[in-house]
């Protein structure tokens, strides 16, 4: 596990219980995932590369008083991570949002680093290298310009 302090840490719940060989973390600057018990993976998310997080409650758990927060990443490996079952799960999602603008703002992060290839709406960034675009309407691409 990480040597930096953990600011949050909850396992992966089944109704109120925690038996689980899921374990989530967060520090100041990462998300922390183990999972397993024969063969353990463990999985480090930087959390300036989160794009975008999300909670969901199902009515089981409202009851149970559990939720799942969804974490939408720019990394190549997993876009999109799942905490599935975590207590508290609205104070989870308020405290993941406010330590990515933290680390944002402390690295200098804008916009315009996540949302090259896969959400970009410009043409120019959906176009492979050889393939220029003509961004100006003038019958020549504009590589070649």
């Amino acid at each position: 596990m990480p040597e930096e302090e953990l600011l949050w840490k909850d396992r992966k719940h089944h109704m109120w219980f925690p038996f689980s060989f899921t374990k989530y973390s967060v520090s100041k600057t990462s998300l922390y995932i183990q999972q397993g018990f024969f063969k353990t993976s463990y999985d480090e998310t930087l959390l300036y590369r989160i794009i975008d997080v999300r909670l969901s409650r199902t009515l089981l758990q409202k009851i149970f008083g559990t939720g799942t927060v969804e974490v939408f990443t720019r990394v190549d490996t997993q876009h999109v991570i799942q905490l599935k079952n975590v207590k508290h799960s609205k104070d989870v999602w308020r405290l993941l949002s406010t330590l990515i603008e933290q680390v944002r703002n402390e690295k200098n992060v804008v916009g315009k680093e996540f949302y090259g290839m896969m959400g970009s709406h410009h043409p120019a960034d959906c176009a492979p290298m050889d393939d220029p675009v003509d961004m100006d309407g003038d019958g020549v691409p504009d590589a070649f310009e």
